[in-house]
Formats: structure tokens, C-alpha cells, sequence
């Protein structure tokens, strides 16, 4: 059992506890999570997977992301936008991603707002929200699940007519897209 603190990987580096239950999370940990991500279509796969990944655990959307792509073609948010009915139903059938009629019908109509948006838009938006640096958590308990930043980026991207963008699904997105740092003070993915 951790106290929230990093700790030590298989290959003896230090760690963000939740990051050593799998091999993918320690990839996902190491690789990507926290660091910066820029472009419309890739920040609109992040917004759709933590939204797909709302009350679910982030392991059953990280598995099946190669799915997720696959059907949602690559999250390119002009081919999404153009999805017909007949891409809904395949959506609603297709074993690869959660089968979530609200969350697909939320990624659906995401891609159709985001689609009248002038290129980079989305990009900008949400890396206006970025905080300033502040200082490193030291345990899971200093990571809040919500900031006042979170909660502005949810008002701003709702207003704008974006579904399933809650405060937390927010801070998650800010999380993984690299506008916060909280890999551990100790963990090896930290970069100063």
C-alpha cells in the first residue's frame, strides 16, 4: 500500500502510483500524460476519450483507444462532423469503444460545433486556461480533481456549445494534454 507518494517501478525509477498497475499505464504514464499537446484533432481525441472515459476507469479507454480511432476516423474532426446516421448506428454496435449512446451523440455534436470553428481555435481555447506552473505535488491527496481553471475551460467550452466537458472531465484534459504538471515531485516523467 502507497501513502499517495511515488514509488518504485520494476525498473527501480520512481513513479505516480496509479501509473504501476499495468504496462499501459506505465507507457501512458511515461510517455504521454503531461506532456503537451497541440492541434484541433488531437486535442478533440483527448476531449472525446475523457469523456468516453467519465465514470469509467482510464485503463478500459486506454485499451481500447486504437478502437476508438478507428471508428471515429482518427478523431479528424471535418470527417467526424460529416458522420451520417448510418455512422451513429455503426457507432452504437461496434465492440471496440464504449457502446454510450449520450457520449456518442456528445462526440457527434462536438465535431459538428467544432467543425464551423476557424483552425486552431479549439487549441487556443483550451490553452488559454493553462495555469501558471505551480508547486510539484508531493502526494495523490495535493492533486485536486478540480481547479478554478478546470471550471473556466468547462464554462467557456460549454458556452461555446461543446457537451460532456464537466469541471473534472476538464482538469482531466488539462492533466493528459500537459496545461498542469502533476506527475509527483519525485516521479521520473517530471519535467522541471
Amino acid at each position: 500500500m502507497t501513502d499517495g507518494a511515488a514509488i518504485a517501478g520494476p525498473d527501480g525509477a520512481l513513479r505516480c502510483p496509479w501509473a504501476l498497475s499495468t504496462e499501459d499505464y506505465v507507457a501512458y504514464h511515461d510517455e504521454e500524460w503531461g506532456r503537451p499537446v497541440h492541434g484541433d484533432d488531437a486535442l478533440f481525441e483527448r476531449l472525446s476519450l475523457e469523456a468516453f472515459q467519465s465514470g469509467l476507469s482510464w485503463i478500459t479507454i486506454l485499451r481500447r483507444r486504437p478502437g476508438f480511432r478507428a471508428a471515429f476516423a482518427d478523431f479528424r474532426i471535418e470527417k467526424v462532423a460529416a458522420f451520417t446516421e448510418t455512422d451513429r448506428a455503426r457507432l452504437l454496435t461496434d465492440p471496440g469503444i464504449i457502446r454510450n449512446r449520450a457520449k456518442i451523440d456528445a462526440t457527434l455534436a462536438n465535431a459538428r460545433v467544432l467543425a464551423e470553428w476557424a483552425p486552431g481555435e479549439l487549441d487556443s481555447l483550451i490553452w488559454s486556461h493553462a495555469p501558471e506552473p505551480g508547486p510539484a505535488p508531493k502526494t495523490l491527496s495535493d492533486v485536486p480533481p478540480v481547479t478554478p481553471e478546470s471550471t473556466a475551460l468547462s464554462k467557456a467550452l460549454k458556452k461555446r456549445g461543446l457537451r460532456f466537458v464537466g469541471p473534472t472531465t476538464a482538469y482531466a484534459l488539462m492533466q493528459a494534454c500537459g496545461l498542469v504538471n502533476d506527475h509527483l515531485q519525485t516521479c521520473v516523467a517530471r519535467q522541471v
